[in-house]
């Protein structure tokens, strides 16, 4: 297929990598001509000739044009970038990637004929990262990653099934939603977390950096998306305030309840309780290993000497034993050039996996066999 890609930051420069890396014939553009050549060199697509392409149009002649054009520009110019592309484009479909799907279709509609926006498909790719520009874009940054397109009953099938394709070539997957079910659902499960991150992160700009060397990997799983940028965020965050305040009034309620046990009164102990309780039950509804149910795994902690190589030996010694690594995640022994890492594996392999690395050398301190007394 023929795209153009408006907009040259993490997402666009990633989607021309990887629709370039399937040999679509990806066109570049955008209003900083130093982002466009960059994204262009490497090697997310070739930069459009504007001149060339609206001569060609003005004789009559629309061979050239792409099929799909996606807009994948800053939030608060999205729609009308939408709208200049439909007009520029008459024969395209036109798709975006912006996180906020109503207020964006609802300003679209105003700037468009009803005919026009026949040829407009909202799309949200759920995939990201902390850093920005194209200098941070991955050919692979979309791959197995959810991808929603909202699309409706007057979406021509056709104009559909060409958006739905672009996606799949980029290794997403797709998902069609309503936009109102999902700018609620990305409230919850990307906007609202962005807040509470960088909120808990903002509490450390004036502690003593004696108490943040203490930070464990809990602090660091809390605040790792605290590091994004601000300007992009504000636009997210303004144009689905309406779903983000509700989750927010909500969590503020239950945070007052939190403070005021902790005025240790009666009943305080079990309104503790009762928070964490419930934390727990929200984190066992999140998906599991490729969308599957969530599933319950065994954790083996194992003390990896920091050096080169070791972390190999490691998942060697692990697959020689043929047992699969479902999770893992590694923290940092404070002053210490030693690190913990935490293997998840499905339980009935847990005896198995320590027994094998025992015998191998590894330590695993307050393992399952040790505290049997089987080793």
């Amino acid at each position: 297929m023929r795209i153009h890609i408006i907009g040259t930051g993490l997402l666009g420069a990633s989607l021309g990598l990887a629709l370039s890396a399937q040999n679509h014939q990806v066109s570049l553009e955008d209003t900083s001509p130093t982002a466009q050549q960059l994204a262009a060199d490497l090697g997310a697509g070739q930069v459009l000739n504007t001149t060339s392409a609206a001569d060609a149009r003005g004789a009559g002649s629309t061979d050239g044009d792409p099929q799909i054009v996606v807009v994948a520009t800053p939030p608060d110019v999205a729609a009308q970038t939408i709208a200049a592309a439909l007009s520029h484009y008459p024969n395209a479909t036109v798709t975006d990637v912006a996180s906020v799907k109503t207020r964006l279709l609802e300003t679209v509609r105003e700037l468009v004929a009803p005919a026009e926006l026949d040829r407009y498909i909202g799309c949200h790719p759920m995939a990201g990262r902390e850093k920005s520009g194209a200098i941070a874009a991955r050919s692979d940054l979309f791959t197995a990653r959810p991808w929603v397109i909202c699309s409706d009953e007057d979406t021509p099938s056709e104009r559909l099934g060409e958006v739905v394709a672009m996606a799949e070539a980029t290794g997403a997957s797709v998902i069609h939603l309503d936009p109102r079910i999902h700018d609620a659902a990305v409230a919850k499960v990307s906007h609202v977390p962005q807040v509470i991150a960088s909120l808990v992160a903002s509490q450390l700009r004036h502690a003593p950096l004696d108490e943040i060397e203490l930070a464990g990997q809990g602090l660091r799983d809390v605040t790792r998306i605290a590091a994004s940028d601000p300007r992009l965020w504000t636009q997210i965050l303004a144009g689905n305030s309406e779903e983000v305040r509700s989750v927010l009034l909500d969590l503020r309620t239950e945070l007052d309840e939190v403070i005021t046990a902790l005025e240790l009164g009666p009943g305080s102990t079990g309104a503790l309780a009762k928070a964490i309780a419930l934390g727990n039950e929200g984190h066992d509804r999140i998906p599991g290993k490729h969308g599957q149910a969530p599933t319950k795994y065994a954790v083996v902690t194992i003390l990896v000497p920091d050096t080169p190589g070791t972390l190999a030996t490691l998942f060697k010694d692990i697959g020689d034993l043929d047992i699969n690594v479902e999770d893992f995640r590694m923290d940092h022994a404070p002053g210490q050039k030693l690190g913990i890492v935490d293997v998840s594996v499905v339980p009935a392999t847990q005896q198995e996996l320590e027994t094998g690395l025992l015998s191998k050398g590894w330590q695993i301190p307050e393992s399952a066999i040790e505290k049997e007394g089987i080793a």
